[in-house]
């Protein structure tokens, strides 16, 4: 049973709450509402098993940091639950992390810690939500909604190839090392792209614009744009259309991609962990500077991707979880 299928059984047993599967949860606590989400980062799975803990503690919170961009909240309070290995340098993780929370506004409140043979690191993350905004839940995408993400696509997937190569991150200098071999010219593009990959900015101010809207469907963009578009398709009972000539791409990236032998186009659509923010508006809204327009939603089902040679079926291709190849 893969995820979405998973997902599905579990909002038969559990009556379907509102929301279930969005981002973050919604909760009302008498006149407050708060956004929690939860997000893990294992060894071997979502890092390399040498990346720095500094790295990995940053990488942690930047990921649950996106899920409440795209629910428009406000970060607060975080719960992690750090399990390693004996060895493992448990301080210099903390002081990464609590440098990086300071920055945020976010207070670790709480935790867990355990001793385990693989780093698991799991954080809880709450953030406040304003009440006169809107909940740009999956499901409000309409007919006529035009689609648009908040940054670039694939350049993190291009990270992750880099690190195949032999590139890494130096924690000391807060730096990247490009692969052996990488022509001069592009070592721009590839330090771009393991800071893309490694430590992800969160689009907190784009979230929060979003929910300011009377009607927005918005996604983080983590499992790959293919497939996390099916998400909100799926959700709102909807189709969309992409445009291929309109997916954006970093300066570089496509000659970066002509080096690491990869199909950039392959990388935007499912290469997955952009964590930029995709959503659905209405036809007349304009969003702020940087974001790009890449597609519009339409009547009837599925998502199709128009390329210069015509129109073909788009799969939710991209991460699952609990694929036996996730990258499936």
């Amino acid at each position: 049973m893969g995820e979405i299928e998973l997902l599905e059984w579990l909002r038969g047993q559990i009556g379907d709450p509102d929301h279930l599967g969005d981002d973050a949860a919604r909760l009302e606590l008498g006149e407050l509402s708060v956004a929690v989400t939860v997000d893990s980062q294992i060894a071997g799975v979502h890092v390399p098993f040498d990346l720095a803990p500094e790295i990995v503690a940053r990488r942690l919170l930047a990921v649950n940091l996106s899920d409440l961009a795209a629910v428009g909240a406000d970060p607060a309070f975080a719960f992690l639950a750090l399990n390693t290995p004996a060895n493992y340098p448990r301080r210099r993780f903390f002081g990464a992390f609590l440098e990086a929370a300071e920055r945020e506004d976010v207070t670790l409140a709480g935790g867990d810690l355990a001793s385990t043979d693989r780093l698991t690191a799991t954080l809880t993350l709450i953030g406040t939500l304003d009440s006169a905004a809107s909940w740009p839940g999956r499901d409000r995408a309409r007919a006529g909604d035009t689609l648009w993400v908040g940054g670039t696509l694939g350049e993190s997937a291009l990270g992750l190839a880099l690190l195949s190569r032999g590139a890494s991150w130096d924690p000391g200098s807060d730096a990247a090392i490009p692969p052996p071999g990488l022509p001069a010219a592009q070592e721009s593009a590839a330090r771009r792209a393991l800071r893309r990959h490694l430590l992800p900015d969160a689009q907190l101010e784009l979230g929060r614009w979003i929910a300011g809207r009377e009607r927005a469907a918005t996604v983080d963009l983590s499992d790959g744009l293919a497939r996390d578009l099916h998400r909100v398709l799926r959700a709102s009972g909807i189709g969309a259309e992409l445009e291929a000539e309109r997916l954006p791409a970093a300066e570089g990236t496509a000659a970066l991609a002509t080096w690491l032998d990869e199909d950039l186009l392959d990388l935007q659509l499912g290469g997955g962990e952009d964590y930029v923010l995709l959503f659905a508006l209405p036809s007349d809204a304009e969003p702020p500077s940087g974001c790009h327009r890449i597609g519009r939603v339409v009547e009837g089902e599925g998502l199709r991707l128009l390329t210069e040679r015509g129109s073909e079926e788009l799969p939710p291709r991209g991460w699952d979880h609990l694929a036996a190849d996730p990258g499936s």
